[in-house]
């Protein structure tokens, strides 16, 4: 096994919202989403954690508080209760590591970042960890996905 090192972050937690345009806001502090909505009356905000493709996508109560250290989505009203195909999580995904990357080049967002390798599942990997997860229950709830841990050889 290796080594692990960190080093000390003075980045504040901000609550991340990816804009139907591809643009980055982002909050040093709970801010409701009626609030976000007022200056996006065409969006809805989804919760990044809550997505799921080929599963609805639902809007945030405009009551709640947008959370710290989440990424949240504005999304177009037409896409509201619509399934999220792979193909548009898969764009979502690519449109948010461009923002936070813009963000991440200099100062405006107050704090600097590392590059990271985005991640990259064929359709039909998804689809196949999709049911692999719908295969472990769960009553409602979040879905969980098993780490698949290999030994390294050295």
């Amino acid at each position: 096994m290796g080594i692990c090192s960190s080093s000390e972050s003075t980045a504040v937690a901000t609550a991340k919202l990816i804009l139907h345009d591809g643009s980055l806001q982002e909050f040093s502090y709970p801010v409701k989403v009626s609030y976000v909505l007022q200056k996006n009356p065409s969006c809805f905000i989804c919760n990044s954690d809550e997505m799921d493709f080929d599963d609805a996508l639902s809007a945030i109560n405009d009551d709640e508080e947008l959370q710290l250290g989440q990424l949240y989505f504005a999304l177009p009203l037409n896409r509201l209760k619509q399934p999220l195909q792979a193909e548009e999580m898969a764009a979502l995904a690519v449109k948010a590591n461009s923002a936070l990357m813009k963000c991440s080049g200099g100062d405006k967002c107050g704090h600097r970042r590392r590059s990271v390798s985005p991640v990259v599942f064929t359709v039909e990997e998804l689809k196949t960890r999709k049911r692999v997860a719908a295969g472990r229950g769960g009553a409602g709830g979040r879905k969980k996905f098993a780490a698949n841990l290999m030994a390294i050889p050295e």
